[in-house]
C-alpha cells in the first residue's frame, strides 16, 4: 500500500469513527510509518470545523495517541541502551553527544514535535538511549505536542476545505527546516572540535 493509499485509508477511516481513529492514527504515526502526521492533524482542524469530530475529544484522544507513540519510541531507544552504550558508549563522539542532549535536550525535544518533526523519532531515541529521564522527556514531549496540535489543528479549523494546500505548504517548510537544524548541528560540532584541537 502506497503512502497516499495509507494516509487515505487512515484519513477515510477518521470521517468514520471519528476522535478514536484520530488518536490511533497519531499513534501510528509517531512510530514512524509512512503516515504524515501534520497532514492529519490538519485535516483533523477542517473536520472538527465541519463537525465530524468535538474539538476538545479529539484534540484530548489526538495528545494521548502521539504522545503514546513519542514514548514508545524513546521506550525502544531505552531498550537498546544496553546495545549501544557498551558498542559506542565510550567514544568521544558519543560523549559530546550526550553532553549536548544533557545540557540542551529539553529545546531539541520540544522543538521537534512541533516545527522540525522529520527529526522527532531520532530525538527519540536517543532521549531513551542516553538516560534522559522519562519523566523530563514527558513534560517537554507533552508541551510540543499541544503546540503542534493547536496550531496546526488550528490551521486546518480555519482554511477548512484549502487544508489540502496548506499542507503542501507545511511540509515543505518541514523539509528546510530540518536540513538547516542538521547543518546547524554538523557546523556546532565542526567549530568544537576545531576549538579543542591544539
Amino acid at each position: 500500500m502506497s503512502e497516499f493509499n495509507l494516509t487515505e485509508f487512515f484519513l477515510t477511516s477518521i470521517l468514520n469513527y471519528g476522535a478514536l481513529m484520530f488518536s490511533v492514527t497519531l499513534y501510528i504515526s509517531a512510530l514512524g510509518t509512512p503516515i504524515p502526521g501534520t497532514f492529519v492533524v490538519l485535516a483533523g482542524g477542517a473536520f472538527m470545523q465541519q463537525g465530524v469530530m468535538e474539538w476538545r475529544t479529539a484534540f484530548l484522544l489526538g495528545l494521548v495517541g502521539v504522545v503514546l507513540g513519542d514514548s514508545t519510541s524513546y521506550a525502544m531507544g531505552r531498550l537498546a541502551k544496553t546495545w549501544v552504550q557498551p558498542r559506542f558508549g565510550q567514544s568521544a563522539a558519543w560523549k559530546n553527544a550526550q553532553t549536548v542532549f544533557d545540557r540542551r535536550g529539553a529545546f531539541a525535544i520540544y522543538l521537534t514535535r512541533c516545527f522540525v518533526t522529520p527529526l522527532a523519532i531520532p530525538t527519540n531515541l536517543i532521549a531513551g538511549s542516553s538516560g534522559y529521564t522519562y519523566w523530563r522527556f514527558l513534560i517537554y514531549d507533552a508541551a510540543g505536542e499541544i503546540t503542534w496540535l493547536a496550531f496546526f489543528g488550528g490551521l486546518g479549523f480555519t482554511f477548512g476545505s484549502n487544508w489540502e494546500s496548506i499542507s503542501q505548504l507545511v511540509s515543505d517548510l518541514s523539509g528546510v527546516l530540518a536540513g538547516v537544524a542538521l547543518l546547524g548541528l554538523g557546523v556546532y560540532f565542526l567549530l568544537r572540535r576545531r576549538r579543542k584541537r591544539p
